[in-house]
Order: structure tokens, then sequence, then C-alpha cells
């Protein structure tokens, strides 16, 4: 498969290179297609409330939709093959919209742009030629290097999927109620702590370990999160999900997520969920980050291919 042309990608085209590597699965994602869904609350913190009007992050509980997930589009791999883990929230808002908040367990996005991200899919296609394909990948968009060493630990198979910290990547821009403003990042902290599995370890907990645990732990009690968020200064780049801003930015614990049991209402009798980390809401705008603009319409695309 050759590169993809540097303008123009398209959301059929991220989605057909999506199912090139991972197969098609009819009504089912096109990454992220094997998880587990989940309900509970969001309970924002007193310091939130300082830094956006946002309508959940004044102290209410608000009722939650969660789904863990492993990050490819195969519904069939095993929970114990090395990958990025998701956490999609979709929270309930008082007037009745809604905003979510989606997080992944690689703490950078590996590349800048919509076409590059087509190339990095096609370089992930199964086969013999992946072996020369990634390294070609590797040295047409180098800036991925420098993200290996952080986001490579992050493929190791979790304990759990409530041991395992997300991050959001992009940064979004909080409006508080006095005219102030700032960019942040979102990141859960698990309750529980941050545990992995060797391979070995993994396996022999059988092909859909993370599913049944996640199902087991939550049956014997909540599971919780911090939500916190790291605040940019002047100098970082907040359109570059790339760029990890310096560890010594100011960060604050806007809430707490909890996890309180299985979720058996939504998706059924053809109900179709979609968690949008573009659906924001009065308080909360976007930034100008190519990638974070470019997932609304391919989640439009691959659930229109979801529905048909």
């Amino acid at each position: 498969m050759t590169a993809t042309k540097e303008k123009g990608a398209t959301p059929q085209q991220a989605t057909d290179a999506a199912n090139e590597a991972f197969g098609r699965h009819p009504g089912k994602r096109a990454l992220h297609a094997k998880g587990t869904l989940l309900k509970g609350t969001f309970t924002a913190s007193a310091e939130a409330q300082s830094l956006t009007r946002a309508a959940h992050m004044q102290g209410e509980s608000i009722p939650a939709t969660v789904r863990v997930s492993n990050g490819g589009g195969n519904p069939d791999v095993p929970d114990y093959v090395p990958d990025v883990r998701g956490l999609a929230v979709k929270l309930y808002l008082p007037d009745g919209t809604r905003t979510d908040i989606v997080a992944q367990t690689a703490p950078r996005f590996p590349v800048r742009t919509p076409e590059a991200f087509i190339d990095l899919l096609h370089a992930q296609h199964p086969g013999p030629d992946m072996l020369w394909k990634f390294p070609l990948f590797l040295a047409r968009h180098p800036e991925a290097i420098p993200g290996l060493p952080s986001n490579l630990p992050a493929l190791r198979p979790p304990v759990s999927y409530a041991t395992c910290t997300y991050y959001a990547i992009h940064a979004y821009r909080f409006l508080d109620c006095h005219g102030g403003s700032r960019y942040v990042r979102y990141k859960f902290v698990p309750e529980a702590g941050d545990h992995r599995l060797g391979p070995r370890a993994a396996k022999a907990l059988g092909k859909d370990y993370l599913q049944e645990e996640i199902r087991r732990r939550v049956e014997s009690g909540p599971v919780r999160f911090t939500l916190e968020v790291q605040v940019a200064e002047p100098d970082d780049d907040v359109d570059d999900p790339v760029t990890e801003w310096p560890k010594h930015r100011w960060r604050v614990n806007v809430g707490t997520l909890e996890i309180t049991g299985l979720e058996t209402e939504r998706e059924t009798q053809g109900d179709v969920l979609v968690f949008d980390p573009t659906r924001v809401t009065d308080g909360i705008e976007l930034s100008d980050d190519p990638i974070l603009r470019f997932r609304h319409d391919v989640y439009s695309e691959s659930v229109s291919r979801r529905m048909s």
C-alpha cells in the first residue's frame, strides 16, 4: 500500500484504512471494536468551577455511560495481545445535552495529521510486509519516533481496564465565568493504580480476561478514576497531539469518575452509541488540532457503515 497524499485525506479513506488493517466486522466500530459498556457518575471537584463554566464542572453529580475497550478494529482479538486500551465517557448534562471525553493509554498521539494517521494504519496491516512497512512509515514520519519510548509501555496487557492511566491526547480551551480562559489536557488516573502483566501471565488469563475481569470488579464495588487536567502555559503548543507539555505544568484534580455497574440498556435493538471527542459544551472549546478536528467526520463515516 502506498503512502497517502499529503493533502486531502477523507473520512472514507481513514475508515477504509482501519477496515483494511483489522478487517470488516458488520455492526462493529472501525477501531476500539472490542469493549464493555458500563455506567456511573462524574462529580466535579471544588477547583473545577474556577477553570470552566461547563455544566458538568460545577459539582453536581452527572450520569455517565462509559466504554472500556481494546484499541484495534478486530472484535475477536484476544485481550492479552499488546494494544492501546481506551476509556470513553459520555456525560448527560442537566439541560438534556451530552458531552464526551475520549481517552487512551498511550500518552502521545503518534502523528500530527490525518494523512499521516492513514499511513500508520496502512503500516499496521497484518502480513509479512509489515516488517518493512513500519520502518518505512517511521522514515516518512519521523515525528512518531520520539513518542515510542513513552507509548510502547502502554501496549503491555493491563491487569484490568481499571488499572490503566488514560490520556485524552488533545487540548481543549476552558472558559470560566469571568472571561478568563486556558488550554488543558485531560488524564484519568485510576484509584487502583496502574498495573501491567507480562505476556505469559496475560495469556494464561484467557482470551477475554479483560472483559470478564471488569464485569466482576464492578459487581463487587465501584471503580474510580480521578479526572486531572494539565494546564498549558503560553509557549505550549496546544494544536499538536504529538508534543508533550513539560511535566511541571500546573495540574488540577477536576473531579471523580465513579463506575458502578454494567450498562445493559444502550447498544441494543439498533441503538448506536458514539463517543465523539469533538462533542463539547458551553465553557469548553476545541483546539485547532487537525487530528481532533478530523475525528468527528471519521466517526460519522464509521457509524454510517455500522448502521448499514
